[in-house]
């Protein structure tokens, strides 16, 4: 299979598991327990069908919006995950180019494997940086300060991983960061040289947004697992977020929301934004999907705060009924990572290109000329 065989999301899921090791493919793809929310973030979408109108005159059409004071060209953001240079050599510098090539907020993880210093420098696009409230206070600090100095648009508090899930995937890999070669996972290795070869001879495996107050989880191989059990904080609070908000004092968002209350409580504490999100299925298994969520989320704070659909997107009409249920924006990471873990920036780049048709060409089959055109008219749940 090559990069030009791929035309949806899936496809390019089979082309990265085919040149990923079996424990780093199980990493990106994988969920927590059971994994049924992760199966739901996305089928919850087929619960729902567009409405669309004919006639209706949308010879010319823009698909950009506003996102946190910031233009995008599409409603999507490009959510912030971790680790990327373990899938492709390139890894968040690739993701960056991409999202500003098409000109894209995107965000990078307290553990990106590229400072924020460089991808602040290195683009343009609109930034966000995902915040991991750490035991270690001054590790909190540095990155807050960090953020400023680089000029990052957006600080993302991500509220949902105070404690690990139960990937059970991982488990039975063994995978650690960095990717630590054991008897279990050696031939899946070796067989896939290319990746080997990259990640042996290329850039040194670093977390460098950690490296000057943690070395677990930099140069040591520690599963993700033991790394939120041991080095992030468990007694974060509302207090804990209000206070981030003002140490930061830039716009800010919550990351890991999925009920009403506490929606209205991000909106209490002066945050600018939500994610409605359960981490890509990751950590309480069996919690709501993002899309299921969402409409009694903006019932409750619709217009008091900007509200993005993060996870389970995997089509632009997926985009489409994200914002007809009312979200402000859709945001993902695996519609990317598997890109990403593909071919790179050039697989970034094409799912950016196809995922852009299937939103505009949706849009134009819908009869709306701007996102804002979509609502719950134009949807219907089965």
């Amino acid at each position: 299979m090559r990069l030009t065989d791929c035309h949806n999301i899936a496809d390019f899921r089979r082309l990265a598991k085919q040149r990923l090791p079996w424990p780093v493919f199980d990493y990106i793809d994988g969920a927590a327990d059971d994994e049924l929310t992760k199966a739901r973030n996305t089928s919850a979408f087929d619960e729902c069908d567009l409405v669309p109108e004919v006639l209706a005159g949308v010879g010319a059409i823009d698909p950009s919006l506003s996102i946190l004071g910031r233009r995008s060209a599409l409603p999507l953001i490009l959510s912030p995950t971790a680790l990327q240079r373990v899938f492709h050599w390139q890894g968040e510098r690739a993701v960056a180019r991409a999202a500003e090539k098409f000109g894209l907020w995107f965000g990078i993880s307290s553990l990106a494997t590229v400072s924020i210093e460089e991808i602040g420098s290195l683009v343009s696009t609109p930034k966000m940086f995902q915040l991991y409230v750490h035991k270690d206070k001054g590790l909190n600090r540095s990155m807050i300060a960090r953020c400023k100095a680089a000029k990052f648009d957006c600080i993302t508090l991500t509220v949902d991983t105070i404690v690990s899930g139960k990937r059970e995937r991982c488990m039975r890999s063994g995978f650690t960061s960095p990717p630590k070669f054991t008897p279990s996972s050696a031939l899946s290795y070796a067989i896939k040289p290319r990746w080997a070869l990259d990640y042996v001879l290329r850039e040194k495996f670093a977390l460098p947004n950690l490296d000057t107050h943690v070395s677990a989880g930099t140069g040591e191989a520690v599963s993700i697992a033991d790394y939120f059990n041991t080095m992030l904080d468990p007694t974060m609070t509302w207090a804990t977020a209000e206070a981030i908000r003002q140490e930061w004092g830039g716009s800010f968002c919550l990351k890991g929301i999925v009920s009403a209350r506490d929606a209205r409580r991000a909106v209490e504490i002066g945050a600018d934004a939500i994610m409605v999100s359960n981490h890509g299925g990751r950590q309480l298994d069996g919690s709501r999907a993002p899309f299921d969520a969402l409409r009694e989320i903006v019932d409750a704070v619709g217009g008091e705060i900007e509200i993005i659909c993060d996870g389970g997107i995997r089509r632009g009409t997926h985009v489409l009924k994200a914002l007809g249920a009312g979200a402000d924006c859709a945001s993902g990471g695996r519609l990317y990572l598997y890109a990403l873990a593909a071919a790179g920036q050039a697989g970034v780049e094409r799912a950016l290109t196809l995922l852009k048709d299937e939103i505009e060409r949706g849009m134009k089959l819908m009869g709306v000329t701007t996102p804002q055109q979509l609502d719950r008219e134009r949807l219907r749940w089965r």
